[in-house]
């Protein structure tokens, strides 16, 4: 007969530097998992707040643009400054590279606001730049959302435009102080993001800005995930032969 096999005896016995190690990667983790459930709620948020923007049209008057909300939609009326006018670059859309159109929107005794007027696709050649001019100085007025200039995740993509460089100034995430500055007036905090069946116009899709609540979410379920994978290989590992005894 063949010999019988005794089954191994094991005991639980955790090393205290890994239980350390293990603990302090599934408390990492688990904070990680909490600080993105919190941004996938201020998403919802956000997003609430884009949509309710849309429910009625506010005429601001001399009202500062600054004491509305953040994507409220307004009227405004002025004249455009086709004459000096910014392309952001590094925009893109639908994974196409090209440009948002920012014209001055000038005002009688108030600062000028910038019309983001759209996207427009790259020529393929930074020395020819896509055709954005407009006739004159139209007095129009104009609806959009109340918006903000678009910032890059480092200040290092920041490009103010050249001083010496023609119209339209090409720049990539500029301040509103830097855009003043070049402009040499006064401009409005916030930006006005064109409707998308305003005149004037290029392609204009506006949504909420950064990643949908959806994706934060379970960005956080994957970090609790590590953190309960942690403590599971914590708890297997630990459990170790028993020592024999004479």
């Amino acid at each position: 007969m063949p010999p019988r096999l005794t089954p191994v005896k094991r005991r639980f016995a955790p090393r205290w530097g890994f239980t350390v190690l293990a603990l302090l990667a599934a408390a990492v983790c688990g904070r990680l998992g909490v600080w993105q459930w919190h941004k996938g709620a201020l998403r919802e948020a956000q997003v609430a707040r884009f949509a309710r923007g849309a429910e009625r049209t506010l005429a601001p008057g001399s009202t500062p643009l600054t004491e509305l909300p953040l994507f409220q939609r307004v009227s405004i009326s002025g004249e455009l400054d086709g004459a000096h006018q910014f392309l952001l670059e590094n925009r893109s859309y639908q994974g196409r590279p090209g440009y948002e159109v920012l014209t001055p929107l000038v005002r009688a005794g108030l600062p000028a606001v910038l019309v983001d007027r759209g996207w427009v696709p790259f020529t393929g050649s930074r020395a020819h730049l896509p055709e954005v001019s407009l006739a004159g100085t139209p007095h129009v007025t104009l609806s959009g959302r109340i918006g903000t200039l678009p910032s890059p995740g480092l200040a290092l993509g920041r490009a103010a435009p050249e001083p010496q460089a023609p119209w339209p100034k090409v720049t990539s995430y500029p301040d509103i102080e830097q855009l003043s500055a070049a402009l040499a007036t006064p401009l409005s905090p916030r930006i006005l993001l064109l409707d998308p069946g305003a005149p004037f116009g290029y392609v204009r899709d506006w949504q909420a800005p950064g990643l949908s609540p959806l994706r934060h979410f379970s960005y956080a379920i994957q970090w609790w995930s590590f953190a309960l994978l942690a403590l599971i290989f914590w708890g297997v590992t630990s459990w170790r032969p028993a020592e024999r005894t004479a």
